[in-house]
C-alpha cells in the first residue's frame, strides 16, 4: 500500500509538472521538449530529487511514447506520398544525409568512441524534428509558402530512412556480427517493402477493416494493432518504432484522420514521459564535460542544415528568400534524435553519448525556431549591404594634370 501510494504521488507529480511546463512553453511560443528534458535531469540520477517507485512505469511509458510518435508520423503520409517523394526528392535526401550525418560520425570518431557510436551520433545529427518544425511552420504562417513542400519532402525522406537506419543501429548495438546484421537489415527492408506494397494495393481494405464509427472501438483497434506489430517487429530485431511507423503508413483516409485526432493526446502524454525518461538516465554532472563538443556540433550541423534546405529549394526553383527560409526551418532537432540516442543509452555502449545528445538537442531545439524566423531576414540584410557596398564603390578618376603629364 505504501509503495502504491508513493508511486501515485510521484507519477502524478511528474504529469502535473509536465502539464505546467507545457503551458509555460505554449505561452511563450516555443517547444516544450527542452523543458521536459530538464525535468528529467532534475528527477534523475544526480538530480535534485531522484525518483524511486515510479521509474519502472516511466520506462514502459517512454517505450509507448516512442511507438506513438512513429505511429502518428506514419499517419501523416500515405504510401503513394512516400513513393512519389522518393522518386522526385531523393537527391535532396542524399545531400541531407551526407551533409548532416557525417559531422556526427566524425565527432564520435574524434572523441575516440568507436564506429558503433559514430553510426549512432550520425543519426542524432542527421534527423530534423518533424514535430518542432511542423509547429514552427504553423506559428509563422508558412504552411502555404512555396518552399514548405520542399521542407516537408526532406522530412518525409528522413522519416522513411529511419525504417532502414533503425534496424542497422539495433543490430550494431546488439553486437550482431556481419551475417546476423545483414539478415536483420534484409528482414527490415523486406517488411518495409511488403507493407508499402500492401498499403499501395490494399490500403483501402486495411483501412476498412480497422474503420469504426465508434471512436472508442477505433482507438482500441488501432492502438492494439500498433502495439502488436511493434512487439513483433522488436521480436524480429527490426525495431518497435519502425513497426509502428509502417502501421501508420498502411492506414489512410478517414481512418487515419480519426485515429490521428484520437491518439494525439495520448502521443503528447507518452512522448513527454519519454523525454523525461531520457533525462532521468542522464546525470547532469556528465553534461559540462561534453558541452563544448555539443556546441561545436550544433554550430556545424545548423550550418549544414541551412545549406541542405537552401540547395533543395534552389533545385525546386524557389526564390532566394524562400531558399533561406527553407534552410533555417530545418535546423531544429528533437524527438527522433533522442529516440536514436536512447537506444545507445539503453545498450550502454558509451557513457558520454547520452549527455552529448541531450546537450545537442537542448541547444538546437531552442535555436531551431530562431533560425526559422531570422535566417531569411539576416541573409537579406547582409545581401543588401553587400550590393550597396558594390554600388557605392566608384574608382576615383585621375586628376587631369596627372593624365596630361602622362600623355
Amino acid at each position: 500500500m505504501h509503495s502504491s501510494a508513493v508511486f501515485l504521488i510521484e507519477f502524478g507529480a511528474i504529469i502535473l509538472g509536465l502539464g505546467l511546463l507545457g503551458r509555460f512553453a505554449a505561452r511563450f511560443r516555443f517547444s516544450p521538449i527542452p523543458l521536459y528534458l530538464l525535468a528529467g535531469l532534475a528527477f534523475g540520477e544526480g538530480g535534485l530529487l531522484p525518483l524511486g517507485a515510479s521509474e519502472e512505469f516511466v520506462a514502459i511509458g517512454a517505450e509507448i511514447g516512442v511507438i506513438l510518435l512513429l505511429l502518428m508520423l506514419g499517419l501523416e503520409y500515405t504510401a503513394s506520398d512516400l513513393v512519389s517523394n522518393l522518386k522526385t526528392q531523393y537527391p535532396a535526401g542524399l545531400v541531407d544525409a551526407a551533409l548532416n550525418a557525417l559531422p556526427g560520425a566524425a565527432m564520435a570518431l574524434l572523441l575516440g568512441w568507436g564506429p558503433v557510436a559514430a553510426v549512432v551520433l550520425a543519426g542524432v545529427t542527421w534527423i530534423s524534428s518533424s514535430g518542432v518544425i511542423a509547429k514552427v511552420l504553423g506559428d509563422l504562417g508558412r504552411l502555404g509558402n512555396r518552399e514548405t513542400p520542399v521542407v516537408l519532402s526532406i522530412l518525409v525522406l528522413e522519416d522513411l530512412s529511419m525504417a532502414v537506419y533503425l534496424p542497422i543501429v539495433t543490430a550494431l548495438l546488439a553486437g550482431a556480427g556481419l551475417a546476423a546484421g545483414s539478415l536483420t537489415l534484409a528482414i527490415a527492408l523486406g517488411v518495409a517493402g511488403l507493407v508499402l506494397l500492401l498499403a499501395l494495393r490494399y490500403g483501402r481494405h486495411i483501412s476498412r477493416f480497422v474503420s469504426s464509427d465508434d471512436p472508442e472501438k477505433l482507438l482500441l483497434v488501432v492502438l492494439g494493432l500498433t502495439l502488436v506489430v511493434a512487439g513483433l517487429a522488436q521480436q524480429l530485431q527490426v525495431s518497435a518504432a519502425v513497426g509502428a511507423f509502417l502501421v501508420g503508413i498502411a492506414l489512410s483516409g478517414e481512418v487515419a484522420e480519426g485515429a490521428h485526432s484520437l491518439l494525439a493526446p495520448l502521443r503528447d502524454l507518452f512522448a513527454a514521459v519519454f523525454f523525461v525518461f531520457f533525462g532521468l538516465h542522464t546525470d547532469p554532472a556528465s553534461i559540462p564535460p561534453v558541452l563544448l563538443p555539443a556546441l561545436a556540433l550544433s554550430v556545424v550541423t545548423a550550418a549544414t542544415k541551412i545549406a541542405t534546405g537552401y540547395w533543395a529549394a534552389r533545385r525546386a526553383g524557389i526564390s532566394e528568400k524562400g531558399r533561406w527560409r527553407a534552410g533555417g526551418t530545418l535546423v531544429a532537432r528533437g524527438e527522433f534524435s533522442i529516440v536514436i540516442a536512447g537506444l545507445a543509452v539503453t545498450a550502454g555502449i558509451e557513457p558520454s553519448l547520452g549527455p552529448l545528445a541531450t546537450a545537442y538537442v537542448l541547444i538546437l531545439v531552442i535555436v531551431g525556431p530562431l533560425t526559422a524566423r531570422y535566417t531569411e531576414p539576416l541573409a537579406s540584410r547582409l545581401g543588401a549591404r553587400r550590393r550597396a557596398s558594390k554600388v557605392s564603390y566608384v574608382p576615383e578618376e585621375e586628376p587631369y594634370e596627372t593624365a596630361d603629364r602622362r600623355a
